[in-house]
């Protein structure tokens, strides 16, 4: 599929094109750390050359599909901005995932190559098993075929590659599921993904050379949409193996940091572990978070710790990253905060009803968007790609969303999500940041399950904090005093975990899917 928007991507400058620039201006200053190891600008760029030519040497040619099986690291941005040298089409694959789940991936991308790193040498050789004809290649190790493509890297030349590069070239990949179930494969361009960067830096923070961002989140995900706006700009990239609170407070705090990326899982961790109020947050200037609405007991207490000035919160999707809206730090009071911000500079968005029609002000509907960072389509979709993708442009979000009179977007739940109970509709996200305001809930998930009578009930599912205690009747109570009665819950169930998604998400699906089997026996 062609870029739904060529008028606008022709004449914007490639994902290629922007690291080449980010290169030239800023060498000699260091673009990458990684605990105590970093690399400049001038080395991310050569390595990363050198890389490109020994994935056109051992046969990954432009156009071709090739799997990345990494965790954070020093060679995560080196290796990605390789794949777009090379003009390869990268498929992402996220660690914590399945051996099933990986072997179906490369086979519905149909990847002949898969590069792994060190850590995750065994699950690279059982793919190998898995995946008749795939090729493994290690990256600072041997594969079984003996190819270690660092060593062979160092052999190569040190300039970039003489490939031909066009707009509409898929050189991402990148598979999600939401909550529908579904694998999908989402293929951004080399358009698209320079449009990610422009708007990332239009809407959010503009990136300065005095600007250092941490990572601690998958670079797969939306973390990692921010490598290119810091290296197009000159700021650092901070990049932790994976998120846990004590190091990731202490990296805050020794490396200076200006910018951070969080789920609300992640930033509920933070706020109970016993280092956060002694850590140094001065020279933080951006908390910025999305993936999910941040509940707003927990938005409450983080600002009153660090800050109302430093939080962003932007909404967006895989198909189109990153951010949708913006909710700025001056919105972060009041009833606003239940908002997911205002439309981004360079989106427009509608609200649509079921039959595709715009619906009346102040009416929830479908969210549907347009932008040119949104991906080319599905992957070898053709019938998902056209119930998602409209001719014109229009993106349909699967999401529910209503504006108020001032023109803030309020984000009501996933389509998927949404729980009919006795013909009401009743919004999952409402009824936890309700469940999460009383003080003993540490974090829920709202779901609907089969019933005779109300065709779904909802229920809590809740972990308590430690060393609390609350009954169901406590928390069902808790609920009616502050959303309608038809909203509450009529069952909790309380669990020490609520299961996430591989970036963190509340997994509503899982959790589905395993209490209604256990209603059906």
């Amino acid at each position: 599929m062609t870029s739904t928007q060529p008028s606008l991507r022709a004449s914007s400058a490639t994902y290629h094109e922007l690291i080449r620039r980010g290169a030239l201006q800023h060498g000699p200053r260091t673009a990458i750390v990684c605990g105590k190891d970093s690399l400049t600008f001038q080395q991310v760029d050569r390595l990363s050359n050198q890389l490109a030519h020994a994935l056109h040497q051992i046969g990954a040619l432009p156009q071709s599909r090739v799997g990345l099986l990494f965790n954070n690291g020093l060679y995560s941005v080196p290796l990605d901005f390789a794949c777009v040298k090379a003009g390869i089409n990268r498929v992402p694959l996220n660690a914590r995932l399945s051996l099933t789940e990986h072997a179906r991936m490369l086979q519905d991308t149909q990847c002949k190559y898969l590069v792994f790193g060190a850590d995750l040498a065994d699950r690279a050789a059982a793919l190998a098993n898995e995946v008749p004809g795939l090729i493994c290649l290690g990256l600072g190790a041997e594969s079984t075929e003996g190819i270690d493509l660092l060593t062979q890297a160092r052999q190569q030349p040190e300039q970039a590659p003489e490939i031909e590069v066009r707009p509409d070239d898929v050189v991402l990949t990148l598979f999600t599921s939401g909550t529908t179930g579904t694998l999908k494969a989402a293929q951004h361009t080399q358009a698209s993904y320079a449009a990610i960067c422009r708007n990332v830096l239009l809407n959010l923070l503009p990136a300065t050379k005095n600007d250092t961002m941490l990572h601690a989140a998958s670079l797969i995900h939306a973390s990692g949409v921010f490598v290119l706006p810091f290296w197009l700009r000159g700021g650092r990239t901070v990049i932790l193996p994976g998120f846990e609170p004590r190091l990731f407070l202490q990296t805050l705090q020794s490396e200076r940091i200006t910018a951070i990326n969080l789920v609300p899982t992640m930033m509920q961790m933070l706020l109970d572990h016993p280092d956060i109020e002694s850590t140094d947050v001065s020279s933080l200037q951006y908390v910025i978070y999305g993936a999910s609405p941040m509940p707003r007991a927990v938005i409450e207490r983080a600002m009153a710790l660090w800050g109302q000035h430093r939080f962003w919160q932007y909404y967006g999707q895989t198909e189109v990253p990153l951010c949708l809206t913006v909710l700025r730090p001056e919105d972060h009071c009041g009833d606003l905060l239940d908002a997911c911000g205002q439309p981004a500079l360079d989106i427009e968005i509608r609200l649509l009803d079921e039959a595709g029609n715009d619906v009346p002000a102040g009416t929830p509907g479908e969210i549907a968007v347009r932008a040119p960072s949104a991906v080319a389509g599905y992957y070898n979709a053709p019938e998902l790609t056209s119930a998602t993708f409209a001719a014109d442009g229009w993106v349909r979000t699967r999401d529910i969303g209503v504006f108020d009179e001032r023109g803030y977007l309020f984000l009501k739940d996933r389509t998927s999500d949404m729980i009919i109970s006795g013909g009401y509709n009743v919004y999952p996200s409402e009824v936890e940041n309700a469940l999460l305001s009383h003080p003993a809930v540490r974090e829920c998930a709202v779901i609907g399950l089969p019933d005779k009578v109300w065709v779904e009930t909802v229920t809590a599912v809740v972990a308590l904090r430690p060393g609390q205690d609350a009954s169901e009747a406590e928390l069902i109570a808790h609920v009616a005093t502050q959303i309608a009665s038809y909203k509450k819950p009529r069952r909790v169930l309380f669990v020490k975990e609520i299961p996430k998604t591989a970036v963190g998400k509340l997994n509503r699906k899982q959790l589905r899917d395993e209490y209604r089997k256990q209603d059906a026996v």
